[in-house]
């Protein structure tokens, strides 16, 4: 029975009672649909989704200088300062060395520049970079007494650092880091002008004096270091104060260095 032939309220009774038996519980729309006629047609075309804007850029961490270009770096910057002032404030800017974000500032040097004799160790250690100035620690005060010892102190020295900024728990400074560092100790040394050149211990020596050898073999031999094309300083490369506070026994052969840097100070004379 369709709808058209429901004529009174009894009919539609009778229809409604029927749809019930039929397990219909629930009427929404006004009139039936046949849905199996409409299982078998064509699915209707579907809407053409959108292009998908394009991702952004991944945000990429600013790269960090290789080692080569930031030694390049270095030693533009370096040939640029002319005074030890400007070399200084050069280092400040600098931030090609990964060291400068884990030291606590950068200990550039001590002691009077223009002085006869320059002194040169590795890198600063915990109390010299907390207080910003080089060999001040155990090391230094034993340094200020072996200088003492003949006749010099802070005011007649000039005292400085292949590498500025101190490693992190005071570990060696890597061929890299030492790499980048190296055209400034060199404009140092040669802003400087000194008329004899100390390298402190085996980093020093080796990387200042091109030599492989260790410090315990080649201490106490003079060798020329290069300032400028054409000028060269005798340099003495001797034991670092903190391989004597480990090994006491060796301060005597730090002492026959010291007596030979004093008999060529007496020589400059």
């Amino acid at each position: 029975m369709s709808p058209r032939e429901i004529a009174d309220e009894a009919d539609a009774l009778d229809v409604l009672r029927w749809w019930g038996s039929a397990g219909v519980e629930h009427l929404y729309e006004d009139a039936p649909r046949n849905r199996f006629e409409e299982a078998t047609r064509p699915p209707p075309p579907r809407a053409a989704r959108p292009a998908p804007a394009p991702a952004a850029p991944p945000v990429m961490a600013p790269a960090v200088a290789a080692p080569d270009a930031a030694a390049r770096t270095a030693a533009e910057w370096a040939a640029q300062a002319h005074t030890l002032v400007a070399l200084r404030e050069a280092m400040l800017r600098f931030d090609g060395c990964a060291l400068k974000k884990t030291a606590t500032q950068l200990v550039f040097a001590d002691g009077a520049p223009g002085a006869a004799v320059m002194i040169v160790g590795e890198a600063p250690g915990g109390d010299e970079d907390r207080i910003g100035r080089p060999f001040v620690g155990r090391a230094g005060q034993l340094l200020d007494r072996m200088l003492a010892a003949i006749g010099l102190d802070r005011t007649t020295v000039y005292i400085a650092n292949v590498v500025p900024w101190r490693p992190p728990g005071n570990r060696t400074p890597t061929p890299q880091e030492t790499a980048i560092c190296v055209p400034f100790i060199r404009r140092q040394i040669e802003l400087c002008a000194p008329r004899i050149l100390v390298t402190m211990g085996n980093p020093s020596t080796q990387t200042l004096l091109g030599v492989k050898e260790g410090i315990t073999r080649i201490r106490g031999g003079w060798r020329a270091y290069e300032i400028a094309p054409g000028r060269s300083v005798p340099a003495l490369p001797t034991l670092h104060p903190a391989y004597l506070l480990r090994s006491p026994a060796a301060k005597r052969w730090s002492w026959l260095d010291l007596r030979a840097l004093r008999a060529a100070l007496d020589g400059l004379v």
